[in-house]
């Protein structure tokens, strides 16, 4: 730990807790909620950032990426999701807290479940196949019928938006520049779970690998399950599913970093560490 640390003595000692457990860990699960991204550049609260990207939005009085249920006009809808996709999923370099996480998982056994959707985890050197994204992935598009289970790669689509986008007006030039389904020409979406439409196809086999994994190994070494960032708006992505895994694995432990929701349930006392920082604090002091 740091010399130099300014956290709260309840802080270092839930850190230096943590530090030990990692020591104690023959296997890791990393499970994520958008607190890590948010941790990591990528808030989709940040009022200001949203500005920047769609300043036509903003003039609007939008603040917050989160558009879902919005009344915009296909082409405003569709440029905005060129816009956030592309800044989100394409358009970052390596990410330093995410490599910073990648460090200090090492060569443990590990997997990561995550309910983000921007595959910040394998761009930043976790394995593809050792992740889990149960609520879908912005790097592929999906028909809204849906006519077919296949999805595709929205950076082509994405590409097309943009290269018809117009920033000051939020608008979308080329009618024409509008994904539609290859196959049927119905509406096409992220392929990311809103209901129950979403074709979760290619994303089932690494669950049922993740669950192998978990069965497979239950009575053998520690299970030491990192959840970051996970909090109340979809708790049964995560944050349940992870008290429920250590509850039925009797050598797992559960620690949750999070600095608003970082309680954890009084029945797994001495198994669960709650950790009340940002991922982004509790990484720096754990590699300084």
């Amino acid at each position: 730990m740091s010399t130099t640390s300014k956290l709260p003595l309840s802080a270092v000692r839930a850190a230096e807790t943590f530090r030990a457990w990692l020591g104690e860990a023959d296997r890791i699960l990393v499970a994520a909620g958008a607190g890590l991204s948010a941790a990591a550049g990528y808030d989709y609260g940040d009022a200001e950032r949203f500005g920047q990207l769609l300043p036509a939005l903003h003039r609007l009085g939008l603040r917050s990426r989160y558009l879902l249920g919005v009344p915009l006009p296909r082409d405003m809808m569709w440029g905005y999701w060129a816009v956030h996709i592309d800044d989100i999923r394409y358009s970052t370099g390596p990410n330093p807290l995410y490599q910073r996480l990648r460090e200090l998982v090492g060569d443990r056994d590990h997997w990561v479940t995550t309910s983000n959707v921007d595959a910040l985890f394998v761009r930043n050197g976790f394995a593809a196949d050792r992740v889990f994204t149960p609520q879908g992935d912005y790097g592929r598009l999906q028909c809204t019928v849906p006519c077919t289970r296949e999805t595709w790669s929205s950076k082509p689509f994405l590409d097309a938006v943009l290269a018809a986008y117009d920033r000051e007006s939020g608008r979308v030039r080329d009618e024409g520049a509008l994904p539609r389904c290859p196959r049927c020409g119905a509406e096409v979406f992220p392929n990311v779970r809103v209901g129950p439409e979403f074709v979760d196809d290619a994303h089932l086999p690494a669950g049922r690998h993740l669950a192998r994994w978990l069965e497979r190994y239950a009575d053998d070494g520690n299970l030491l399950v990192v959840e970051i960032g996970a909090g109340f708006n979809t708790p049964g992505v995560i944050r349940r599913p992870m008290e429920s895994l250590v509850r039925r694995t009797p050598r797992a432990r559960l620690v949750r970093v999070n600095p608003e929701h970082s309680e954890v349930p009084a029945d797994l006392a001495g198994r669960a560490l709650s950790v009340p920082l940002g991922a982004d604090r509790l990484l720096h002091e754990l590699l300084v």
